[in-house]
């Protein structure tokens, strides 16, 4: 069986007792990255053997994995922060399981986009989740596609690139569609700042920004109803 547990995404307290569980029983543990598993499996006084799977080596290592698999281990994945397969490796192992009839157990657990999403005061009813988007080829047509999205939108970034994302959702979504940032979730030093987005890109970019980001940004048709909301109340 191939288990795929969610880590906490800032705060270790956030890790479930099922998942301490699991892998307490587990044959083997693979981690993004050994580095930052270990201090969570230390923290919960984990002692599994420890091997790495990213996106460099899913290719590579996956068939050795499943005849592991096949043989009756149980192999545990981990990824740095978050549920395994949300804009982190997990998916090509997966697949492969489901292909050669090995059982996959997703437990349930931390991701960043849903307390992001929730706390935004965005419509949450309906939303879509774009994750990282390309840096390069692909942006401008994605961007393109969704500047007519109704749902409301759901974004991973880096801090360094926070403001020139911001920058373009301008141009693409206009400066007043509404928006939520939110960075450090669940840390000592969480911050959501919501408003417009040439708000909210004015307080980053006077600012600066540090940690893990997450942007919400409403779709087109909520951006309509709020206006109207707006036009009526006057």
């Amino acid at each position: 069986m191939l288990h795929l547990i969610p880590t906490p995404i800032g705060n270790l307290a956030d890790f479930t007792f099922r998942a301490v569980a699991v892998l307490q029983q587990v044959d083997l543990i693979l981690a993004e990255d050994t580095r930052t598993s270990s201090v969570l499996l230390n923290h919960y006084q984990i002692r599994k053997p420890l091997s790495p799977y990213h996106q460099h080596n899913e290719h590579r290592v996956t068939d050795h994995l499943i005849d592991q698999l096949r043989e009756g281990k149980k192999i545990a994945l981990l990824t740095d922060a978050g549920t395994p397969g949300i804009s982190d490796p997990a998916f090509f192992l997966v697949r492969a399981c489901i292909r050669h009839d090995i059982t996959v157990e997703c437990l349930p657990g931390a991701t960043a986009f849903v307390p992001a999403l929730v706390n935004s005061g965005l419509p949450f009813n309906r939303f879509c989740f774009e994750g990282f988007m390309p840096l390069k080829k692909g942006r401008h047509t994605l961007l393109t596609q969704l500047s007519v999205e109704e749902r409301t939108m759901i974004f991973y970034e880096s801090p360094m690139r926070l403001v020139k994302t911001l920058e373009q959702f301008i141009v693409y979504f206009g400066a007043d569609r509404p928006c939520s940032v939110s960075r450090e979730l669940s840390k000592k030093f969480e911050e959501n700042k919501r408003g417009t987005l040439a708000e909210v890109c004015a307080y980053y970019r006077e600012k600066g920004v540090k940690g893990e980001i997450v942007v919400v940004v409403g779709g087109k048709e909520n951006n309509r109803k709020e206006a109207k909301e707006k036009a009526d109340n006057d």
